[in-house]
């Protein structure tokens, strides 16, 4: 397609790019997901100009386009497709606005999520959306998702943290949506409709985003650790059932356990209640943090030492603080051993104990071993498969196929927070039903008539018309 090229050289100058490595490095994520071929070309957006430059040639020429941000996503979402340009908005990095007396900031969407609340400690305030991906993830890739992490059961997710949004449509209109008021409801609420569309509707080329102050006090951390997962889950729900709603509520099975206590070493496990884990045991983290934390916290520890854990308490901040690094640790540890497909499952809290048991049946049954990590809070599961080669193997889909099968089985959904990208598209109007998938195609349609945006995301690819 030489001609859309001539078009975004002339546009965009050295902002594009069709260098081999370039290219190669945007078929991949964190997913495990590869895609078959490179990109057309790359072009590295510095301001909303750029953005809809590349939007209004794409527009013109039915050529697709791939939004692409710090590349961590998990389901696959945002690598290349073939004859796609892949716009990458890493380097609109700019901190527009800190509102002190608003709580609120503006940012551009290659923000890092670690690096906002850098510039917000100082002010007392902080950015509540948590992934554990937050040192390195977007501020734009957290909202295309709607990405929870730690923090959500008690903080919410990021579509409670984002206030408005700066959008550019399909065809390189520029649009803004939302507002900077605690309150606004005139009309139906785009910007929560664009708030975990995985970059099929539009191009969020900047945020406003709903700030918290700093909780004071030192936070109050609960380490136990489990024969079976099975009982972990019922410490769980016991806390639910007990009306406590701590900031984190961490559940480590026994493989996760085993794999970051080799990754990590001795040394990083030394004065930590994983040190003294027993093998194949599972391992809890909760953490109260606000005026009550430590009231909180002894209730907490009750609670799982009378559903069998091996208790710990902490009021040590940097201990809390090394706790949770651990519990951030499982990406990487599990990267290590091998190809990973990351899956997220969610069911209601009290489905834990039963979720669990039906993971543990699929992997025994499939001959896989299924490490599996949740935000327990809020009953969202991550069921890790590590594998050998480029490609998943059919037994991991398999193994996958019944998973998802069992978490809608239970009155749950296929993600919680890291979306459906292309890794779930398969399983998507199952879950919705025929209706409601149909209505979904026809909110696409109705943003990108074209079919340009993020091609194969959430539905299969079809031929763009024009």
């Amino acid at each position: 397609m030489p001609h859309v090229l001539a078009q975004l050289n002339d546009a965009l100058g050295a902002a594009v790019t069709v260098d081999p490595a370039a290219l190669e490095a945007t078929r991949e994520d964190r997913s495990g997901w590869r895609s078959d071929s490179p990109p057309l070309a790359v072009v590295h957006a510095g301001s909303v100009d750029d953005v809809q430059a590349v939007m209004r040639i794409a527009h013109a020429t039915a050529t697709p386009v791939v939004v692409r941000g710090a590349g961590t996503g998990l389901a696959g979402g945002a690598i290349a497709s073939p004859g796609a340009i892949v716009l990458d908005l890493s380097r609109m990095d700019r901190i527009i606005e800190i509102s002190e007396a608003d709580e609120l900031a503006v940012v551009e969407p290659g923000v890092i999520n670690g690096d906002l609340n850098d510039a917000l400690a100082p002010l007392g305030l902080w950015f509540a959306p948590d992934p554990a991906s937050r040192a390195i993830s977007s501020i734009g890739g957290n909202i295309a998702t709607n990405a929870g992490g730690l923090l959500c059961a008690k903080y919410g997710v990021t579509r409670e943290a984002v206030l408005g949004l700066a959008v550019v449509l399909a065809d390189g209109r520029l649009v803004r949506l939302g507002h900077r008021t605690v309150k606004g409801v005139t009309g139906y609420d785009l910007t929560a409709l664009f708030t975990g569309s995985e970059g099929t509707l539009g191009v969020i080329v900047e945020a406003t985003v709903r700030l918290r102050p700093i909780t004071a006090g030192t936070p109050v951390t609960v380490a136990a650790a489990f024969t079976d997962v099975e009982a972990a889950a019922a410490a769980c729900a016991a806390v639910t059932a007990a009306r406590i709603r701590p900031a984190v509520l961490e559940l480590m099975d026994a493989g996760v356990v085993a794999r970051v206590a080799a990754y990590l070493g001795d040394d990083a496990l030394a004065g930590t209640p994983l040190e003294t884990t027993a093998p194949g045991e599972t391992f809890l983290i909760a953490q109260a943090d606000d005026g009550s934390a430590a009231a909180e916290a002894a209730r907490i520890a009750e609670l799982f030492a009378a559903a069998g854990g091996r208790v710990t308490l902490s009021h040590d901040a940097e201990t809390g603080e090394r706790l949770l690094d651990i519990r951030r640790a499982m990406h990487p540890a599990l990267a290590a051993s091998g190809q990973v497909l990351i899956e997220d499952v969610a069911v209601p809290r009290s489905a834990l104990p039963a979720m669990f048991r039906a993971i543990e049946e699929i992997g025994a049954r499939r001959g896989v071993e299924i490490p599996t990590i949740a935000h327990a809070g809020d009953g969202n599961l991550h069921p890790n498969f590590v594998f050998t080669g480029d490609e998943v193997p059919e037994h991991i889909w398999a193994a996958a196929d019944e998973m998802f099968r069992a978490a809608v089985a239970l009155g749950g959904t296929l993600t919680g927070e890291h979306g459906v990208g292309v890794l779930k598209r398969r399983w998507l109007a199952e879950e919705l039903g025929d209706d409601v998938f149909e209505l979904q195609r026809a909110v696409k349609a109705a943003f990108d008539p074209t079919g340009i945006l993020n091609p194969g995301v959430m539905f299969e690819a079809s031929a763009p018309a024009g």
